[in-house]
């Protein structure tokens, strides 16, 4: 399933975008080292005018200004820990890159994703941008997260509107992150769990949500 992407003149189709400046998986909790056996990857979807709205750094990006509003921060292994990083080539097929560049503005933070994660991956740059967008491709959003207007809605609401969409997701599976502006907590981030086989899987238990019971979901801009 695509994700409807909003501009401010026509409609964009939105798989993939890891944030260029505000490094998620440098948040996300160690999980075990990386000479241990992987058992599966956690996406991060990013709530993309939340970020643009509440990170001033962030709102001269094209993702921003171009209003998405959905992107994808990064796809980790949960063996991610600090000495992921790797010096092998972040270069994708011409016809890859082109596909890639259409979701992933900034080459210079693909490129750095890479460099940063690569090394836990057990794949190359290709095969890890491609499994990103199967994974995108294949997750059903709740349209809620691409309203063009902001919307308040339940915590327990949105993560059921997830299990009602997605067939096999388990409990556990789904973790929401948000940022609190003055009395106002703004969803930032979904998280989704996986096997390495692309199955859905519950979270490791280090995992836990921030949100209260009634979040913001920030619209388009």
């Amino acid at each position: 399933m695509a994700w409807a992407q909003q501009s401010r003149s026509r409609i964009f189709y939105v798989v993939v975008l890891f944030s260029g400046a505000w490094v998620y998986f440098t948040a996300t909790p160690v999980f075990a080292s990386k000479s241990n056996v992987n058992t599966g990857y956690i996406l991060h979807i990013q709530m993309t005018p939340a970020i643009c709205a509440l990170d001033i750094n962030q709102k001269k990006q094209r993702k921003c200004l171009e209003g998405y509003s959905l992107t994808i921060a990064s796809l980790i292994p949960e063996t991610f820990d600090n000495n992921c990083a790797t010096d092998s080539s972040a270069n994708l097929p011409p016809l890859q890159a082109k596909v890639v560049a259409r979701v992933i503005p900034d080459e210079a933070y693909r490129v750095q994703l890479w460099r940063t994660i690569g090394g836990c991956t057990q794949m190359t740059a290709s095969q890890y941008f491609r499994t990103i967008i199967n994974y995108a491709q294949n997750l059903k959003i709740p349209m809620v997260l691409t309203d063009t207007s902001s919307n308040n809605v339940q915590k327990i609401a949105l993560e059921g509107q997830f299990f009602a969409l997605n067939k096999g997701l388990p409990e556990r599976s789904v973790v929401l992150n948000c940022q609190k502006e003055g009395r106002t907590a703004y969803l930032t981030h979904v998280s989704i769990c996986y096997k390495n086989n692309g199955q859905f899987k519950s979270c490791p238990t280090s995992m836990v949500s921030n949100c209260p019971n009634n979040i913001m979901i920030q619209g388009t801009y």
